[in-house]
C-alpha cells in the first residue's frame, strides 16, 4: 500500500491554465507542455471573461496569462478571482514592460512576471517552481522593481566574491559557462560564444551540475539566481 501511494504521488501534475487572446500563441505554449512529466494543461481561455469563468470552475494550480485579453486586461482578471481562489498562482507572460503595471501586479501578489522572449525550456521549470511557491521575475523586470523600490530591493546582487566563497570549487571558466546557462544557452551556443568545442562546453556544464549538487542545468540556473551570481 505504501508503494502504491508513492507511485500515485509521483503521477501528480501541476494543473495549468492558459489565457491568451491569440489562438496560435496558446497552441504553441500548450505544445511545449505536451511531453512535460510534471505539468498538465487543463484549460484554455481566449478572453478575460472566459478566463474568470474557467478559473472559478476548474480551480487550476497555476494560470499563465497575457496582459492584453481583448475584453479586460490580465490584472483586472486577477483582481476578479484572487479573493475567491487565493490558492491559484498567477504568472504574467507578456511582451510589454510597464512600470505602473509591474508595480501593481507585484502588489496584487502574482508569482511570476516573464517576457514572451523567454527560452522555452525554462518555461516548464518556471511553472513547476511557481507551483511550489517560488516567485520568478524576468531580470529586466527586476531592474525596474529595484528602481521603483530602492529601499526594499537591493540595487546589487550578492557579490561574485561572496558567491565564490560559498562555491569556491567553481573555476573561472565554469562561472562564465554558468552565466550562459542562466541565459538559456545550449551547449552548442555556449561553445560558440566562448570559442570552445561543444564537448568541452558539455563537460563544463556537467561539472557545474555536480559541484552545485543539483540534478540538471535548469536547477543549476535556479540555484545561481537564488544565490546571487546573476
Amino acid at each position: 500500500m505504501e508503494n502504491q501511494n508513492l507511485n500515485n504521488s509521483q503521477d501528480i501534475k501541476v494543473r495549468l491554465m492558459l489565457i491568451d487572446d491569440h489562438k496560435l500563441f496558446r497552441c504553441g505554449i500548450k505544445s511545449l507542455f505536451e511531453n512535460s512529466k510534471g505539468i498538465c494543461v487543463i484549460a484554455e481561455a481566449s478572453s478575460g471573461k472566459e478566463g474568470v469563468s474557467k478559473i472559478l470552475a476548474q480551480n487550476p494550480d497555476v494560470v499563465l496569462l497575457d496582459l492584453e485579453l481583448g475584453d479586460i486586461n490580465g490584472l483586472d482578471l486577477i483582481e476578479k478571482v484572487i479573493t475567491q481562489k487565493p490558492s491559484v498562482k498567477f504568472i504574467i507572460l507578456t511582451s510589454h514592460i510597464n512600470e505602473h503595471v509591474i508595480n501593481k501586479a507585484m502588489k496584487m501578489g502574482i508569482y511570476g512576471y516573464i517576457l514572451k522572449d523567454i527560452n522555452s525550456e525554462f518555461l516548464d521549470m518556471i511553472v513547476k517552481s511557481v507551483s511550489s511557491g517560488a516567485m520568478w521575475i524576468d531580470k529586466k523586470v527586476v531592474q525596474i522593481l529595484r528602481e521603483l523600490n530602492p529601499n526594499v530591493i537591493p540595487t546589487t546582487q550578492v557579490s561574485r566574491s561572496n558567491f565564490k566563497s560559498t562555491h569556491a570549487n567553481l573555476t573561472a571558466r565554469e562561472y562564465e559557462v554558468l552565466k550562459l546557462v542562466v541565459d538559456g544557452k545550449s551547449n552548442q551556443q555556449i561553445a560558440s560564444e566562448l570559442n570552445i568545442s561543444e564537448h568541452t562546453s558539455k563537460a563544463h556544464v556537467c561539472n557545474i551540475i555536480q559541484k552545485l549538487v543539483v540534478d540538471d542545468r535548469t536547477q543549476a540556473a535556479v540555484k545561481a539566481i537564488r544565490e546571487g551570481i546573476v
